[in-house]
Parts: C-alpha cells; sequence; structure tokens
C-alpha cells in the first residue's frame, strides 16, 4: 500500500512571506490598470491566478484596502476604488506640495554628479525608441530621484505613494500619453541652482498634467 505524502503545513514566515508575495502581485495589476477602478474582485479567481488558496488573497485585500486601492462593501466583497474628479484634484495638489518641496531643497544642496544623473533618467523618457511603460518608469524614477535627493525620509515615503496613483492614472490614459512637458525645465533650473524657478517650473509641470487627467476624464 503506498502511503500519500502529507503537505507540511506552512511555517508563520513562510505565511507572511506569501501574502507579502500576493500582495505585491495585486498592487502591481492595480498600477497597471489590469484590475480596473470599479470592477469588483474574486477571492477565487485572483487566488487561481496568484496560485495560491484564499486566506492571503483575503490577507492581501485588507491591506489594499487600508491603502486605499480596494473598498470594501458589505456583503459583496471588495472593489477597485473608483477615481473621482476630486481624488484627482485632491491627488494633484497634495503632489504639487511635495515636489516643490523636493526641489527647492535638491537646487540648493545637489552636486554635479546629482544633476547629471536625473539628466540621464530624462534621456530615457525622451528616447524614441521607447515604450510606454519604459516612459512611465523613467517619469517615475525621476520624480522618485528628486525626492530621495531632498533628503528627506518623510516626504520621499508619500511621494512614493502618490506617484504610485499618478502611474496608475497615466497608464489608464495610454492612448493619450500624457507629455512630460517641463522636465528640461526643471533640470536647468536645478542645474543653476535656482530654487524659485525650480518651484515654479515644478507647479505649471504638475498643472498640466493634472488638467490633463481632468480633460481625459471628463470634467
Amino acid at each position: 500500500m503506498i502511503e500519500l505524502a502529507r503537505t507540511r503545513p506552512k511555517t508563520r514566515a513562510e505565511q507572511e512571506s506569501e501574502v507579502e508575495r500576493v500582495y505585491r502581485t495585486i498592487k502591481t495589476w492595480l498600477l497597471e490598470a489590469r484590475l480596473p477602478p470599479g470592477d469588483f474582485l474574486s477571492e477565487l479567481d485572483l487566488a487561481t491566478r496568484c496560485k495560491t488558496s484564499r486566506t492571503p488573497i483575503r490577507e492581501a485585500f485588507s491591506r489594499l484596502a487600508q491603502d486605499g486601492w480596494l473598498t470594501r462593501i458589505r456583503r459583496k466583497g471588495y472593489l477597485v476604488t473608483p477615481i473621482s474628479i476630486r481624488d484627482i484634484v485632491e491627488l494633484y495638489e497634495y503632489r504639487k506640495v511635495l515636489e516643490c518641496f523636493v526641489v527647492d531643497k535638491v537646487a540648493q544642496s545637489s552636486s554635479h554628479e546629482q544633476i547629471e544623473e536625473l539628466a540621464a533618467i530624462v534621456g530615457l523618457e525622451e528616447d524614441p525608441d521607447a515604450k510606454l511603460p519604459d516612459i512611465l518608469t523613467a517619469n517615475s524614477k525621476f520624480h522618485l530621484r528628486l525626492a530621495e535627493l531632498s533628503a528627506n525620509q518623510r516626504v520621499e515615503n508619500q511621494l512614493a505613494l502618490v506617484l504610485c496613483y499618478v502611474r496608475r492614472l497615466d497608464t489608464i490614459c495610454t492612448q493619450n500619453v500624457p507629455g512630460w512637458i517641463g522636465h528640461q525645465e526643471i533640470l536647468s533650473a536645478l542645474r543653476a541652482h535656482q530654487a524659485e524657478t525650480a518651484k515654479l517650473v515644478m507647479a505649471r509641470h504638475i498643472d498640466l498634467s493634472r488638467d490633463k487627467m481632468l480633460r481625459l476624464f471628463g470634467a
């Protein structure tokens, strides 16, 4: 008689690692708009797609709801939080506060090497052969690197979260690729260590992005 091997129960560390993997996978799908705003999510479907059980899915859903990506509907489950005009306006207002602070700091303290590092990232954005995902990645990298150079961890953390939401908006609007008018101007102001000019250019850059998103979402 053949004795079937029993599956060893997962340790707590393994369970936590599995939840983290599922959380990151679903969050990536949200960022890429593969799970569109307003869609209800099926535990069974996502468990199958993530090749896991329902328990890690539930825990990942709970974390994503705390982050604002999902909304829990009583007796129905979770849906991808819809995007409203107010969401867009508030997001870009907050982003402007953070990024104007960032360029003010960077303009005053950045080195030549750091500015050239930013210039290299802008070069990736402007590559005529670049695909949309590469452009979006370079765009996020430019703004995140600016945040790192501000040497303020709290601002960096907040801006990273804001840019996740911005990345999703950009992805949803792939048929109308947002322009990044202003990066070269931002770079020029930083090179000249002109903090006030850098803030003005950054504010205009963010306002242009906001206005384009509002038009695309029908405002």
